[in-house]
């Protein structure tokens, strides 16, 4: 196929994080929207209209569509795993909203079924190509700070129960402040000072039972069934020594998103569930912190950006950024936190990713 030619996508989930997506991938010139399903047939419908997608239909008929080279995944992370197998076993690439999984043998499974059948898997997040972090990664490539040496990266807040409309599966595993938070730090994380070799970690669930106050639950009581605050140590394989926090037990901080420590000074990241800054530096014989100029390009909202770099991957045949071993690791970090946490002891990581090559400019296709 020439690498120009239109990569054809269907979508299996119409929930919200589907409107930012299509949105999105509506303006990459090689992605092609042709199909959307949902469990829910109104949903399905609803975005279908809204986006002017071709075909709304069955989950079953996405999956037997010969039409259709990539699924999209965006159901609830407990289906992560189940979807994306059978999209691979249909003969389709996938992309995932993250987690990969929700345990590593449903991770390990997936990579598995894609190797055997020589197709590709993505995840997300994709926050790590925008110009933020790409920038933070420039800086670091050219040695602003010197050696990295050690990293901080904190999440903190009191929940999603006051604002989104079925909060329930951010308190069943899966869900948490680490499966839902986590992976948009540690992939920002591993994309500027890459792999982790150890963790060690405590969790523990403050509040037994969280009270909606979103529209329509209002008033409703939901069971809290995974940890809720998380703290641990990241040991990278270059050196550097990590600390997380991540935290739906907390109402007030002002605590930073993800900084960097160099035996030359500190680089200051911006928010990693973003694309954009503000990117700050500060040397070491400086008197006040200086603002980076953005040097990529990809600000605003851009969340479908690692799906873009894996078809135009697949066309080119190059390696793509948000890959499956990736995500995979980010899960093992995820999952080896909570059995620290539990046995008392640090957990040797068993996978290795590949730092993610940084974004030439101009690589991926403007809006």
């Amino acid at each position: 196929m020439k690498s120009t030619e239109k990569v054809a996508i269907g979508i299996i989930g119409c929930g919200m994080i589907s409107s930012i997506y299509l949105k999105n991938l509506q303006t990459f010139p090689l992605l092609d929207v042709l199909a959307c399903a949902d469990l829910d047939p109104q949903r399905t419908r609803i975005q279908a209209e809204r986006f002017a997608i071709p075909k709304a239909c069955t989950v079953e008929d996405l999956l037997a569509d010969p039409e259709l080279e990539i699924v999209l995944n965006l159901t609830i992370p407990s289906a992560h795993a189940e979807v994306g197998l059978a999209a691979l076993q249909a003969g389709k690439h996938t992309y995932s909203e993250k987690p990969l999984g929700i345990t590593l043998e449903q991770g390990k499974a997936l990579l598995e079924a894609a190797r055997t059948r020589d197709l590709r898997i993505g995840c997300a997040p994709d926050t790590f190509l925008g110009g933020g972090l790409q920038t933070c990664l420039h800086l670091i490539n050219q040695g602003a700070i010197g050696r990295p040496v050690a990293a901080t990266a904190f999440m903190a807040c009191h929940g999603h129960e006051n604002w989104h409309p079925e909060p329930d599966f951010y308190y069943q595993p899966g869900g948490g402040p680490l499966f839902d938070m986590g992976p948009y730090y540690l992939t920002a994380l591993i994309s500027l000072l890459g792999p982790v070799r150890r963790v060690t970690g405590s969790a523990c669930i403050t509040f037994p039972e969280r009270v909606v106050t979103s529209k329509p639950r209002y008033g409703t009581t939901i069971k809290v069934n995974t940890p809720t605050h998380v703290a641990g140590v990241l040991d990278f394989a270059n050196g550097a020594i990590g600390t997380l926090l991540m935290s739906f037990d907390v109402w007030w901080h002002r605590l930073p998103a993800i900084e960097i420590y160099g035996t030359e000074g500190t680089l200051s990241v911006p928010d990693p569930n973003g694309f954009s800054g503000p990117v700050r530096l500060r040397r070491a014989n400086e008197s006040a912190w200086q603002e980076v100029p953005l040097t990529h390009m990809y600000t605003d909202n851009s969340r479908g950006l690692g799906l873009l770099d894996m078809a135009q991957a697949i066309r080119v045949k190059r390696p793509h950024r948000a890959s499956g071993e990736l995500a995979y690791h980010v899960l093992e970090i995820m999952e080896a936190l909570y059995k620290s946490s539990d046995s008392g002891q640090h957990i040797e990581l068993q996978s290795r990713c590949e730092r993610p090559e940084p974004l030439k400019p101009g690589e991926l296709e403007g809006r």
